[in-house]
Parts: structure tokens; C-alpha cells; sequence
């Protein structure tokens, strides 16, 4: 990495974080989100598809746990633009040595924290403020037939929310819990 990103490993292998350095005078920054160049090696090579914004109104909100099954696996740049989530990976990677493990990372607005979710893993996060917006880079456009989800209350998951759930999706929350069938996905 150049000066404009610092990475750092977490507990799984191949998900990441990107510690972003503004370059900023009296007149205010400017901040690299993404650089094709030096971050290919966290893209496996793929070009970004896909750009999404969401704005969650209430705080203890959860999004997720989404991911999309092969051809169509995505990574995932996620970054906090207005206030501050609970950022959260699971690894469903078949054959994993950290299978169905999770790592979670505050984002927030003003830290310049990216966190690089690879292929193979399910994401979602929870609003740690009102009005939180993220910015999402994808390696795969979105595809229904190939979406995958897991629920994010699963007692098998263990997620350690950082606050009670206040506000989860009606399809967020009829994601089936995991079963003794579940065993992954194939990358």
C-alpha cells in the first residue's frame, strides 16, 4: 500500500481494513476511496460494478446478513459517510478453518476506515446513531437468483450486536436460522 491506504488483517483471513490517509490544507481534504491500481490485490483482480448508497434513518437498526452465491461472489468496500455502524463479517467460505466465525468493526463518518469484505462472506451492520450512511464498492453487480442470507439474530452465529435491535427488515428478519445442513459455499 502507498500512503493513501494502511491495511490491517482482523482474526479472518482475507478480510480487511483500509486505514485512508486524507491530504487535507485550510481549505478542508481530499480523500482516496478507492484506487484500481493499488488495491487489485483485494479485488482478485474484478473491476467495481457497482456502487450503492444507504441511508438508516433509526438507530439499533440491523441491515443484513447478505451475501451471493458463485459465479456471481462479490467483494465489498464498505465505508461510513455520516455517522457511525457496527460493521460485521461472516465467514460461510466452505472448508474455512474460520467457517461461520464473525469480526466486527466500528465505521464512522470522520475515522477513514474502509472495511474489505472478500468473496465468501456475509455482511451486514447496525446503526450505532440516527441517520447513518455508507458507501458500498462491489465487485459483482447484484444478482436475486444468486442471493444468500443469513439471519442476523442466529444464535449459532453468536453476533454480539453491540446494541438491542431496534429495527430489522421483515426479509432480514425471515432469513431461516442456520441448520446442520448449512455448509458453505463454494468459491
Amino acid at each position: 500500500m502507498n500512503r493513501r491506504f494502511e491495511r490491517s488483517e482482523t482474526p479472518l483471513a482475507g478480510l480487511s481494513v483500509l486505514q485512508r490517509a486524507p491530504i487535507g490544507d485550510h481549505r478542508g481534504f481530499l480523500e482516496r476511496l478507492f484506487d484500481a491500481d493499488e488495491l487489485k490485490a483485494l479485488t482478485a483482480g474484478k473491476a467495481i460494478a457497482q456502487v450503492n448508497r444507504t441511508l438508516t434513518v433509526k438507530r439499533g437498526s440491523v441491515r443484513g446478513m447478505h451475501f451471493q452465491h458463485p459465479p456471481h461472489t462479490e467483494v465489498k468496500f464498505v465505508t461510513c459517510l455520516r455517522g457511525e455502524v457496527y460493521d460485521v463479517a461472516v465467514d460461510v467460505r466452505r472448508g474455512s478453518p474460520t467457517f461461520l466465525r464473525w469480526h466486527g468493526e466500528t465505521l464512522a463518518a470522520n475515522d477513514q476506515k474502509t472495511l474489505v469484505i472478500p468473496e465468501g462472506f456475509a455482511h451486514g451492520f447496525q446503526t450505532l446513531a440516527e441517520n447513518c450512511e455508507l458507501l458500498y464498492f462491489h465487485t459483482a453487480s447484484y444478482r436475486a437468483d444468486a442471493e444468500g442470507a443469513l439471519n442476523a439474530r442466529d444464535p449459532k452465529l453468536g453476533i454480539r450486536w453491540p446494541e438491542v435491535i431496534t429495527e430489522l427488515s421483515s426479509r432480514d428478519e425471515s432469513h431461516p436460522m442456520l441448520t446442520g445442513d448449512f455448509a458453505g459455499i463454494v468459491l
